[in-house]
């Protein structure tokens, strides 16, 4: 293999392909990213065997190959360097960097050990703008389940319709659900993706613009833009019914403005306890909203604020994490806090828009 190439460019194909590898001792091959130059393209292709990705960018080549190199070593050289232009070589079987000032020697893996990213068949295909599905799924990912034992929880679900996309997703404790509208005109689904894969295709895609073909079977889903091609598992099974845990009445409501609540779940925070505990007491009949936190070993704080109230007192304690997290997808000034009594949960919505709605149970007193 022998090529050159715009740093800038292979840069951040790297960057992007370097997070997806897998720092797996017994499969080190896994931590490596592959580079096959072939025509006028270089491929620059990594996996987890979980999620996988690779990324065109044009090239010079001079003499076409393929080889695998470590793709933390690589990313980092690439990134340290500020020549504009950089030349590839494949030497005693180890690839050879150099560019104006630098020249660099990376030891490969044997590159036929390194696996093949799966191709998903286009039959079952649908087209979609890519920031209205990176949006979606970073507007939920944080609320899945992380435990391997209930892979079902552990996801983000997106079911597709003809006129909206609805992302969901639920650890037991808490719940996001985020509509966005569109005018999909393929088949009605549902799809089940591992919340870390969530998590990694948004990062690639929230940088794109215009659509995303996506394509899927039973077991594998698949992102094609431009140059790039985003392949991940999906997990076989059900997503739990929801639905019926929303209620659909509230007995007392607080409206408060996002950055006035999110200032004091930060000071708050700085005296919870190891359960990360606050509590939120409401007496609308006093024009009272305050939030409590108290740690033995540190002290206590509680904060009023000037909210609009109406309905039943209450008091509820929950964990402040969980509701400062869902604060990055409500873009509204003002928030409304819904509940319905003790040991009743949380419904947290922006005010005007009905898009996203979070659900989180109290803590046990």
């Amino acid at each position: 293999m022998k090529l050159q190439c715009i740093k800038e460019k292979i840069r951040d194909a790297v960057s992007v392909a370097e997070r997806i590898t897998n720092k797996n001792l017994s499969l080190p091959v896994l931590g490596s990213v592959l580079l096959s130059a072939d025509k006028n393209y270089l491929k620059i292709i990594a996996t987890n065997l979980d999620l996988g990705v690779e990324i065109k960018i044009p090239a010079k080549i001079e003499k076409a190959g393929v080889i695998a190199v470590p793709g933390t070593i690589l990313g980092h050289f690439l990134s340290s360097i500020t020549d504009e232009t950089v030349f590839f070589d494949v030497t005693e079987g180890n690839l050879f960097i150099s560019t104006k000032n630098n020249s660099t020697t990376i030891k490969s893996y044997p590159s036929e050990d390194f696996p093949t990213l799966p191709v998903v068949d286009k039959s079952s295909q649908i087209t979609l703008f890519a920031k209205k599905l990176s949006d979606g799924l970073k507007s939920v990912w944080y609320s899945a389940g992380t435990s391997d034992i209930k892979p079902e929880i552990s996801c983000v679900c997106v079911s597709i319709t003809e006129n909206t996309l609805l992302f969901t997703a639920t650890d037991s404790f808490r719940l996001a659900e985020k509509k966005i509208q569109t005018t999909n005109k393929g088949e009605t689904l549902t799809l089940l993706i591992p919340y870390k894969n969530a998590l990694e295709i948004t990062k690639i895609l929230e940088t794109v613009q215009g659509d995303v073909e996506v394509s899927f079977n039973k077991n594998q889903i698949s992102f094609k833009y431009d140059s790039c091609y985003i392949t991940s598992r999906l997990i076989d099974g059900v997503f739990p019914d929801y639905k019926q845990i929303i209620p659909k009445n509230f007995k007392t409501e607080v409206i408060v403005l996002k950055h006035d609540f999110l200032n004091s779940l930060k000071i708050t925070n700085l005296f919870s306890d190891k359960f990360n505990q606050v509590v939120f007491t409401v007496n609308p009949s006093k024009k009272i909203f305050e939030v409590t936190a108290k740690n033995a070993d540190i002290g206590e704080h509680k904060t009023f604020m000037e909210t609009a109230l109406s309905g039943d007192p209450v008091t509820l304690q929950f964990n402040q994490k969980y509701i400062t997290d869902c604060l990055q997808s409500i873009a509204t000034e003002s928030l409304s806090l819904q509940m319905n009594g003790e040991g009743k949960p949380l419904v947290i919505r922006g005010i005007g828009d009905q898009s996203f709605l979070y659900l989180v149970m109290p803590l046990n007193q």
